[in-house]
């Protein structure tokens, strides 16, 4: 990785080179009494905080898609809507902070975990599991793209 990824540029990036670059100066200096591997670890767990945000709220945008396509519910659709927009918000924010972090993205995971929520709440509707595909049926694009929504099965807007 380039030493010279700027923190600006992308935080998530510059968190992980930090780390390799503290754990080289570690391993030089032996005889300082900074807890090198710690700040280090400290450092690099920054990184995946950002990960971590980015992987929740791609899932939340995932679970009220799926109810969105497929709750024949007319009540909820508002606050899924609004969820959605704000968690795009939210991803886009990761993204832009850490446009390395776009890469890592793992769909299937975030589909996964989304799936089981949208059953849950789409069991109050009526609906069977089987009825939510078990392969998340949006391209990542889909999914960030704020003008982008699934048509619901039930004919509903």
């Amino acid at each position: 990785m380039d030493s010279r990824i700027g923190y600006d540029d992308d935080f998530y990036a510059w968190t992980q080179e930090q780390a390799r670059l503290l754990r080289e100066a570690a391993r030089e200096r032996l005889d300082t009494p900074i807890d090198w591997e710690h700040v280090a670890g400290e450092i690099e767990d920054m990184g995946r905080s950002d990960a971590k945000a980015l992987g929740s709220a791609l899932k939340r945008v995932i679970e009220h898609l799926l109810k969105l396509e497929h709750s024949p519910a007319p009540d909820p659709r508002l606050g899924w809507r609004e969820s959605v927009v704000n968690h795009r918000i939210a991803a886009w924010d990761e993204i832009d902070a850490s446009p390395s972090l776009r890469k890592k993205i793992d769909l299937a995971r975030a589909h996964r975990d989304a799936r089981r929520l949208a059953v849950l709440g789409l069991a109050q509707d009526g609906m069977s599991e089987d009825a939510v595909p078990q392969d998340c049926p949006y391209t990542l694009e889909q999914v960030l793209d704020h003008d982008w929504w699934p048509t619901n099965r039930h004919g509903l807007e």
